[in-house]
């Protein structure tokens, strides 16, 4: 369990996992789980490692994936378990691949892309904290600005979230002060990059249907790429009407798990990109699956990342050998922290990531640098409003 210091782009933790083989080969995973203390998580990954993986063949990915996600009598999405099979079969896909001298992405199908397009989140300046009130968030001139460096840095789309907060209790409507501000970021954002980059509207599930379209409504005179979750995750279908009700491109994911929630979600029709996090999805050879699953449905991929490198790590090697990949999520150009506890840095070129050619996920983690940093807090990774938002 490694903090992740200020400003802490990212999240305020990341949670890695080792796994040792007798030949002496080490796989590194990420799980990401934001519904219980890491403390606890890390015990639940090792009692899911204990019954499933130590004595195992690294190999048998879908005999150990199904022993992982059908235990206790399960056999359906749960999505801190998803997160723990996530970082246990990412770590056996890194023992193969170095086992086999090559990089997962050869492994699953082969190298597609030689340059794979990023976007980053509009954060605030290095030198404040990414939980500040910062105006890059609700100003749109802050955030215009913001757009511009990043264009300046070579990204071709950037991604914000001006819609307000969010809580336990949405969906809701948006309040008209909420749909003038979101409108006027977007229009200031548009009037600032031009067509030299996409505008990515996130939100966080915070609205019903009709009042994601009242927004995407909106919106839609500055063409964005994409409207990301305008619904709560639990029903697709209520996000299908707000996909058949605008233009823009509907995009989610972020906080599914496993195939079948996937299927659901391209079923009714509900998104035309996916968002799947390579640390919470199942793992690797899972996200293949949803990937394939969308190339049917003529749905694109986008890897979602607010965790550490390992999963933008794997994230890189699923981008690589996808056909429908669209774009990847970055922390900004993949420096500072997530620099920090790589012992090679993830290779950033003018808004791309060139994928590594090294075996395995391609990256190694500085111990070192990881256990200088342990997280001791008691906070979640991810924490929304407790009460109504009115």
């Amino acid at each position: 369990m490694v903090a992740n210091p200020p400003p802490r782009f990212g999240g305020r933790y990341f949670i890695f996992v080792k796994l040792t083989t007798d030949s002496a080969i080490t796989g590194i995973g990420e799980v990401y789980v934001a519904t219980f203390s890491p403390h606890l998580v890390a015990r639940m990954i090792e009692d899911v490692a204990e019954r499933h993986l130590i004595g195992a063949d690294p190999f048998q990915i879908e005999t150990m994936w199904r022993q992982m996600y059908g235990r206790g009598y399960a056999l359906r999405p749960d999505l801190t378990l998803g997160g723990i099979m996530s970082g246990l079969e990412m770590a056996c896909w890194d023992i193969i691949g170095k086992e086999l001298d090559q990089p997962v992405y050869k492994l699953l199908g082969g190298q597609v892309h030689e340059r794979l397009r990023t976007y980053t989140y509009l954060y605030p300046p290095d030198d404040v904290d990414a939980y500040a009130d910062h105006p890059v968030y609700s100003d749109p001139d802050a955030a215009a600005e913001k757009a511009v460096a990043e264009v300046a840095r070579g990204f071709t789309a950037v991604k914000f979230d001006p819609a307000g907060p969010y809580s336990v209790f949405d969906g809701r409507q948006p309040t008209l002060e909420a749909l003038d501000r979101s409108e006027r970021m977007v229009r200031t954002v548009r009037e600032a990059v031009g067509t030299t980059a996409d505008i990515l509207f996130g939100t966080h599930g915070q609205f019903t249907a009709s009042g994601a379209i009242r927004l995407a409504k909106r919106l839609e005179a500055y063409d964005p790429l994409w409207f990301e979750e305008p619904t709560p995750p639990e029903n697709p279908e209520e996000m299908a009407k707000v996909a058949r009700a605008t233009s823009i491109p509907i995009a989610t994911g972020e906080r599914l798990t496993t195939k079948y929630e996937f299927a659901r979600v391209l079923q009714a029709e509900a998104a035309s990109i996916l968002q799947l996090n390579l640390g919470r999805c199942g793992g690797l050879l899972e996200a293949k699956k949803i990937a394939g699953m969308a190339e049917v449905h003529h749905v694109q991929i986008a890897p979602h990342l607010y965790c550490g490198p390992v999963v933008g790590a794997a994230n890189v090697q699923l981008a690589t050998c996808s056909p429908n990949f669209l774009i990847l999520e970055s922390i900004e150009s993949w420096g500072g922290f997530h620099s920090e506890i790589l012992k090679t840095p993830m290779q950033f070129e003018q808004g791309h990531v060139i994928p590594p050619t090294s075996p395995g996920l391609g990256v190694e983690l500085d111990e070192a640098v990881a256990l200088a940093n342990p997280y001791s807090g008691t906070m979640l990774h991810l924490e929304m409003t407790q009460s109504p938002v009115n």
